[in-house]
């Protein structure tokens, strides 16, 4: 099966096979007119459509861009679409002046929907994910991870990661799955967190992994939470799991976490907001991804992550939603790029590769997906914008007119084609 999208007033996307820093983090490629060829599930083809006509037969099937732009589809590295219930009165109460930390030492918070969600069965919360999914796609995101977190429980944290994995079989986005049983300490355990910790190395992760339900292993290193010895000891038998490492580090304290997600060649140090001058020199010197959530900042009314200084340091950043229900209710990967240009001090072009390509180094896909190139995934958002500016300049609304994933059309003018089950075997 060959697609063929054309009519595009430009094709927009950042190019190569890892993460971009400094400078070439804006370094995104722009031409003008050009299609892009799809044979099944890969890209063969990004240029001029003349050279295209002399060099390829008539495709199976075309896609009108209409005058739009055509970018790489969002990959978006940090996600907690697995829950139940809902905390919109929590939001409320931040209004009135309470902070998270408070809320959720009243009971509410992540215990809150942890309880929510360990009363839900497998049916109610694949449902609840699918539709989750059809918001991702339609706004533009192929490839999410997706982390467990909300059950604190061997029994749920399994049930969550056992969703994920149906989701992943049944619907067009990508789905990579982080297990985050360490999410917090549950409120069986409150009275004595230490006895969680041994739960969580000596069974709960052992036994996730030897189910094969989990890609990555996270943390929350947080002060109040699980302190950077605690989440040392977690880590530490994350590669005879077969796991790799994200970590949420330095979200609402400066503890090390970045550091300590360096020390560990994790892939990710995400929520970065307090990180100090160490960590951003000790992540400008790795390979790790530093995660930019800046949906949670505006969400919770508190301080954006430095990436400025981060950029200008060497760090390689990526943005995602951190979509979940507490902290950043969102799958809009758009509206996080509005906030990393006018909230962040990014530039457009250093947000768009902030979202595709190096979205996919914090993946550790960067090699297959992120952007428009010959070889890698054809996963591909069409703007109905002429320019990638509108982006973030039309904001507040949804910029996607269609999206291509693995070759093929799954959301047409805004409209979900009826193609649930997309993926075949073979692509697994």
């Amino acid at each position: 099966m060959s697609l063929l999208v054309r009519g595009a007033n430009q094709v927009a996307t950042p190019l190569g096979p890892g993460a971009r820093r400094t400078h070439k983090l804006g370094a995104v490629a722009v031409l003008d007119r050009a299609v892009v060829r799809c044979e099944g599930p890969d890209i063969v083809f990004v240029g001029d459509a003349a050279e295209h006509e002399l060099r390829f037969p008539p495709p199976d099937e075309t896609l009108d861009a209409a005058g739009g732009c055509v970018i790489p589809g969002f990959v978006d590295p940090h996600t907690h679409p697995v829950w139940a219930g809902s905390r919109e009165q929590e939001f409320n109460r931040r209004l009135r002046g309470e902070s998270y930390m408070d809320i959720a030492r009243s009971g509410g918070g992540i215990n809150a929907t942890v309880a929510a969600t360990r009363a839900s069965d497998f049916d109610a919360l694949l449902a609840t994910t699918m539709n989750r999914l059809d918001t991702f796609l339609g706004h533009g995101t192929t490839t999410i991870e997706a982390k467990s977190g909300y059950g604190l429980d061997l029994a749920t944290e399994i049930r969550m990661l056992e969703v994920i994995a149906a989701a992943d079989r049944g619907h067009p986005v990508d789905l990579h799955p982080t297990c985050l049983a360490a999410h917090e300490v549950p409120a069986e355990h409150r009275s004595d967190p230490e006895t969680w910790v041994r739960m969580l190395i000596d069974e709960i992760h052992p036994s996730i992994a030897r189910r094969g339900l989990a890609e990555a292993v996270d943390v929350f290193c947080e002060e109040g939470v699980f302190s950077l010895d605690q989440t040392r000891r977690m880590l530490e038998p994350a590669a005879d799991l077969g796991w790799r490492i994200h970590l949420h580090a330095d979200e609402l304290t400066p503890l090390g976490g970045t550091e300590l997600a360096v020390e560990f060649d994790a892939l990710s140090a995400d929520h970065p907001m307090c990180v100090t001058d160490a960590g951003i020199a000790a992540l400008a010197d790795s390979e790790t991804v530093g995660v930019l959530l800046p949906g949670t900042s505006f969400f919770l009314r508190s301080d954006y992550a430095p990436a400025r200084r981060m950029v200008e340091a060497g760090c390689a950043v990526a943005l995602a939603t951190d979509c979940n229900p507490g902290s950043s209710p969102t799958e809009s990967m758009p509206a996080i790029l509005a906030l990393a240009t006018l909230q962040m001090g990014l530039t457009i072009e250093e947000a768009l590769t902030a979202a595709t390509l190096n979205a996919a180094a914090a993946l550790g896909r960067a090699s297959e997906i992120g952007s428009l190139e010959v070889g890698k995934k054809a996963d591909i958002a069409v703007l109905s914008g002429a320019t990638y500016h509108h982006l973030v300049y039309h904001y507040g609304v949804n910029p996607i007119r269609h999206v291509v994933k693995g070759g093929r059309v799954v959301v047409e003018n805004g409209i979900r084609r009826d193609n649930r089950s997309l993926k075949d075997p073979a692509d697994e």
